[in-house]
């Protein structure tokens, strides 16, 4: 097996500069929801010119919008396919789904760049603009890792699907629409920029709209009134009061140092709508921590019935409880143990070759993997390239060498995890001895 790794490194490292170009030409699209087109048909190109089978297809959403995790705000997703490159093995290995997304957040304003959101510029072995990180840096990890294993002539057993999905940073229906479509391995490795930690814990999350109500009267005889402003104050402190209660129940190494492990946050206010008036609603939207252990219909039912008993606390709202709305964005949580087989096979090639061991920790924020525990069960693991802190921010960037040493433990990896067709054996399944 070290003669097949030694040929991954040096493939690598003589696949450089191709896979900068790759990874530039992919930034240089803004491919924000609606808009993927174009860098899909780059993975397309990319795909076909390694060889690899294809299989592209525009979602459904008539198909999917009776599941309970499928979410989008899109009325239908007419040209933006998503695209699966699959590595067929030689059979009797494990299989490996490698997962990412090609859907970017928009730029922002863009006062606050220094350098062109899509200009993809290499400056100092980084690469700048939106999606760099999150995560067209991985996706290309990936695509290197496929490529180094096929062009090294090395043959696995086990199966590889490489997917480029869409929608995953309003809620994931471009991987649901995968699974949906009849996609099972024996593992899965999502390469969102962890800085090369293993995230085998997520945290999910869920939207929120809460309408508190009150009862108008003119500004000058505000007591004939009930301000749906003061209401609304007691109804963010007792929010406040569910999130402490929710976050003292985490008892978790994986998030020492984390301040708060599952936040509710609220995000927006809107209330009143004229100054000499008594407010009579205020809206609260916001966003909905959710444990990478419990399921999203028990973390709503909590809340709904902590909304609930505000009437013990007040008794406005015996008669005008708040209602609640789920809408938006949501992110199904998921984990796996330390122990696993898919995240030894992992840390070990980590350790061979960075000569280190990796940091476990658990994610502050959701991904698709939570799509893959809860609906497939299939064992997912989050690791790659690029770090959180500047996703999502101006002058978004990538650090190379990170991404090639993403792409050498995950080609390693699947190595092991597939396994390897010996040479011997490969040339005596082609003579007939029934190997596919």
């Amino acid at each position: 097996m070290r003669e097949y790794k030694s040929r991954i490194q040096g493939y690598i490292n003589e696949s450089k500069n191709q896979s900068i170009k790759l990874l530039q030409r992919l930034v240089q699209e803004d491919s924000i929801s609606g808009n993927e087109s174009r860098a899909q048909a780059i993975i397309m190109e990319k795909l076909r010119e390694m060889g690899l089978e294809l299989d592209v297809w525009e979602p459904s959403k008539e198909e999917m919008q009776e599941h309970p995790y499928f979410i989008s705000a899109r009325s239908n997703f007419n040209g933006s396919p998503n695209v699966v490159g699959i590595l067929k093995g030689t059979s009797g290995g494990k299989s490996m789904i490698l997962n990412g997304h090609i859907d970017v957040v928009p730029e922002g304003d863009l006062k606050q760049w220094t350098q062109q959101p899509y200009g993809a510029t290499v400056k100092d072995g980084k690469l700048y603009g939106r999606g760099a990180t999150d995560m067209k840096g991985g996706n290309v990890a990936l695509i290197l890792a496929i490529e180094a294993i096929k062009n090294s002539g090395i043959a696995l057993k086990g199966d590889v699907y490489f997917q480029s999905v869409i929608e995953e940073e309003s809620g994931g229906a471009g991987t649901l629409a995968a699974i949906l479509r009849g996609y099972q391995a024996d593992g899965v490795i999502i390469p969102e920029p962890t800085n090369m930690k293993f995230f085998i814990k997520q945290q999910g999350s869920m939207w929120f709209r809460l309408k508190v109500k009150g009862k108008v009267a003119h500004g000058g005889t505000r007591y004939e009134g009930v301000s749906a402003i003061e209401k609304s104050m007691l109804v963010i402190q007792e929010v406040g009061k569910l999130e402490k209660l929710r976050n003292d129940r985490v008892n978790d190494p994986l998030y020492d140092g984390v301040p708060i492990p599952i936040p509710i946050n609220i995000g927006t206010i809107h209330g009143g709508t004229w100054p000499s008036s008594v407010s009579d609603l205020v809206v609260l939207e916001g966003r909905f921590g959710v444990a990478p252990s419990e399921k999203l219909e028990a973390a709503k039912e909590e809340f709904e019935k902590w909304l609930r008993d505000l009437k013990m606390k007040d008794e406005w709202f015996a008669e005008h409880p708040v209602e609640v709305e789920w809408f938006g964005a949501r992110w199904v949580p998921g984990s796996i143990e330390a122990d696993h087989a898919l995240v030894q096979t992992l840390e070990q090639n980590y350790l061979e070759i960075t000569k280190q061991k990796p940091v476990m920790e658990a994610a502050p924020w959701g991904t698709d993997g939570g799509l893959f525990t809860q609906v497939s069960q299939i064992p997912m693991i989050v690791f790659g390239p690029g770090e959180t802190k500047v996703a999502h921010y101006p002058d978004e960037y990538i650090d190379l060498e990170q991404m090639f040493l993403a792409a050498e433990i995950i080609a390693c990896t699947l190595l092991d995890w597939c396994g390897v067709q010996e040479q011997q054996e490969s040339e005596g399944a082609y003579e007939g001895e029934g190997v596919l």
